[in-house]
């Protein structure tokens, strides 16, 4: 038999052993406190800062112009022109009137940025005195002719069209759509136009707008349909539908054009307007090679166009934008695509536009001009009455509309 003390040695053991083990881990430190990069329970959490948020994702822009000139302003004050200008669409001799080109949207006026110049215009160049002391950005306003104001019917921008007429007996109207400065562009239309239905759609100062609004087939389509209800609804002609369609472009607004014209619904265009319009990006700058595969619609319609199956009308300036072709350089491209030459020219147009070469092989026409600064390249709109005139009134044979 055990003597009790002996019994209760092994515990004696342990329970040392036992308090040693207690009195180190009591004087150990928290492994919170021996990592510096641990965070003190004390502490809230810190939010993230706010300059880590991503940014905001930009609109995509399609190569070429990164942004283009702003449509004008539509504040016009009464002025005189005493001089009178040449046919600015293509006939040598016939007179043109000698009113003004621009204006700007007040409807649906683009963003903000309008003390940026825009890439196309010369920032260095003083404005000169034109011929007739009006300034191209800001014309007067000629009324409105026979023509309603502007109405917000279509799915995408506003429209104009005849008080009466403009409309076949079986419901059958001709449109115009203009894209980039359409209040400027309607101060020339209305003054040759005989009652063919405007479309105007201004969607901001660059070019991937308007590439990006009508990447998508549906929505050109749609608005042909919207075009085609609002002239039923006024008419009373329940089969309204359009019978000649026309696209128009001034500055960035050739980025909607190219697409729609890749599209099944852009084999209807039988029209085509470019007004200093129309640019590339460069394959290589160094050698001024253009990404032919950017204008190929154009090319396309300009043969179109030069065998007689269609219309198409283009002007350039001479203002050379950075980093991309001008609208000069892609006139010419496709003046050689269709193994022409432009030849020398030498007249006075509309809005002081001088014109120095032309093109012209059977329906497709092409006028280059001097000018490199803000007002020339909104003078180009002013040759929308005399392409009417000229060109476009005699190929439509548009119904007559009527106030």
């Amino acid at each position: 038999m055990r003597h009790p003390l002996q019994a209760r040695r092994p515990l004696g053991r342990w329970a040392l052993l036992s308090l040693l083990a207690a009195t180190w881990w009591l004087a150990a430190p928290p492994a919170a406190a021996q990592d510096p990069d641990a965070p003190q329970a004390s502490a809230p959490p810190e939010p993230p800062p706010a300059a880590q948020a991503a940014p905001p994702a930009s609109p995509p822009q399609a190569d070429g112009p990164p942004q283009a000139e702003s449509p004008p302003q539509a504040e016009s004050p009464p002025q005189t022109d005493g001089a009178p200008a040449t046919d600015a669409a293509g006939a040598e001799a016939s007179p043109s009137r000698a009113g003004g080109a621009a204006g700007g949207d007040r409807a649906e006026r683009s963003p903000a940025r309008r003390e940026k110049p825009g890439a196309t215009s010369s920032r260095s160049a003083p404005s000169k005195k034109r011929r007739g002391d009006i300034n191209p950005c800001m014309t007067p306003d000629p009324g409105w002719g026979v023509y309603d104001r502007w109405s917000r019917a279509p799915s995408i921008g506003q429209m104009i069209m005849p008080h009466r007429g403009g409309v076949t007996k079986r419901g059958g109207f001709d449109v115009i759509i203009h894209f980039h400065g359409h209040e400027a562009l309607r101060k020339e239309f209305v003054k040759t136009a005989e009652g063919a239905v405007l479309v105007g759609i201004d969607l901001g100062i660059g070019s991937g707008a308007y590439t990006s609004a009508f990447s998508a087939p549906y929505v050109f389509e749609n608005l042909l349909d919207s075009i085609e209800r609002a002239v039923a609804k006024k008419t009373g002609k329940k089969k309204a539908y359009v019978r000649k369609l026309g696209l128009s472009a001034w500055s960035a607004g050739y980025g909607a054009i190219e697409q729609i014209l890749r599209q099944p619904a852009g084999k209807r265009v039988d029209a085509l307007v470019l007004l200093d319009s129309l640019h590339a990006g460069y394959a290589d700058e160094q050698q001024r090679k253009l990404k032919v595969a950017q204008i190929e619609p154009f090319i396309a319609f300009a043969r179109r166009a030069a065998a007689g199956e269609a219309f198409m009308f283009m002007s350039h300036s001479s203002i050379l934008p950075p980093g991309y072709a001008s609208t000069a350089e892609t006139a010419d491209f496709i003046v050689k695509q269709l193994r022409g030459k432009p030849r020398g020219s030498s007249r006075r147009d509309v809005l002081g536009l001088d014109m120095i070469q032309r093109y012209d092989r059977g329906d497709f026409h092409v006028r280059g001009y001097t000018g490199n600064d803000k007002p020339d390249h909104c003078a180009h709109l002013g040759l929308m009455a005399d392409v009417m005139r000229v060109h476009i009134n005699p190929r439509w044979k548009t119904p007559k509309g009527r106030r």
